[in-house]
């Protein structure tokens, strides 16, 4: 079981608290660092100091740091054309030593949108704005150096693009598609992903969500294209202590007000954790990305450090 530490910045972190967070991650033997891709607080948090951005963050992370995975959960697909984010990622690849992975998907906060000036157009839309996201990411990256790339869909045209930078993973980082979606979500996985996740939900949920995705690449015939099988990963929310009520100390934030749909956390000590894991490991998942509140909190890094990670067959 893989674990990476997931952070929200847009609640309130500035620059120097992500760094300051992601170094202890390293130390303390996590196998990754991912944060949200927000521009805005949620809910009636006022999030200072104030939005980072996710690409920028982790750039510099990427010169900071020399051996976690960087990424984002999820980059929202409304925010950046494809052909620069293609190359963003690409850079932050090549500045880290390929240690990227770019988590991508459709978009859902409306109200960073308004505030931002960001146009948010209806559901479907945005789905389509994905999909033809996800084919020109992945274009761009396996286009051979010295080729271009063109495409030509109902959002976006590219012509003749040089596909520069490469990225140092090849054919490029890996790309995670996830969310509760019965349909869509689980066909683009299928398709352009090489990770699945489903973020923050139960056991069971989670379950049937990675049933969806088996049998979406079962129907687009991805084993027969010669790709490898998905990564199954959970998103997990996590406010644990050596007492119950360290735990509930640490479990306050999740009880503010926010746009939020519900989650199921895991509040209390670190064996109840270890359990919830073996739980998402008998279902299929490898890989769980922890959701950590409160950046200035090292001690609840450290606290799963010594305490959760041991006891996880294969945990960095």
């Amino acid at each position: 079981m893989r674990v990476t530490v997931f952070t929200e910045p847009h609640r309130g972190a500035s620059y120097d608290d992500q760094l300051r967070f992601a170094r202890r991650v390293e130390e303390t033997g996590f196998d990754g660092f991912f944060r949200a891709d927000h521009y805005q607080a949620m809910g009636d948090e006022p999030g200072l100091p104030g939005p980072t951005d996710a690409w920028l963050t982790l750039a510099a992370l990427a010169r900071e740091t020399s051996r976690i995975r960087l990424g984002t959960l999820v980059t929202s697909a409304t925010f950046r054309p494809p052909g620069p984010l293609a190359v963003m990622v690409a850079q932050v690849d090549q500045m880290s030593g390929g240690r990227v992975e770019l988590g991508i998907g459709a978009g859902w906060y409306e109200r960073e949108h308004t505030a931002y000036g960001i146009p948010f157009p209806g559901v479907a839309e945005r789905f389509d704005r994905l999909a033809e996201q996800l084919e020109v990411i992945t274009g761009l990256w396996r286009t051979p150096t010295g080729e271009t790339y063109s495409f030509k869909g109902e959002h976006y045209q590219l012509v003749d693009a040089p596909a520069l930078p490469k990225p140092v993973q090849r054919p490029g980082p890996p790309v995670i598609v996830g969310g509760r979606g019965p349909r869509r979500t689980p066909d683009l996985a299928a398709r352009y992903a090489d990770e699945f996740n489903m973020p923050f939900k139960t056991v069971a949920e989670t379950a049937a969500a990675y049933q969806r995705v088996r049998e979406a690449c079962e129907r687009t015939g991805r084993a027969a294209s010669g790709r490898p099988p998905l990564v199954l990963s959970a998103g997990v929310v996590v406010a644990i202590g050596r007492t119950d009520a360290e735990a509930q100390r640490r479990a306050a934030p999740l009880h503010v007000k926010s746009a939020l749909p519900p989650e199921d956390p895991v509040v209390g000590s670190p064996a109840q954790l270890v359990d919830r894991l073996g739980e998402f490991a008998g279902i299929g998942a490898t890989r769980v990305h922890l959701r950590l509140i409160d950046f200035d909190d090292l001690d609840h890094l450290e606290l799963i450090a010594a305490e959760v990670l041991p006891q996880l067959d294969g945990a960095r």
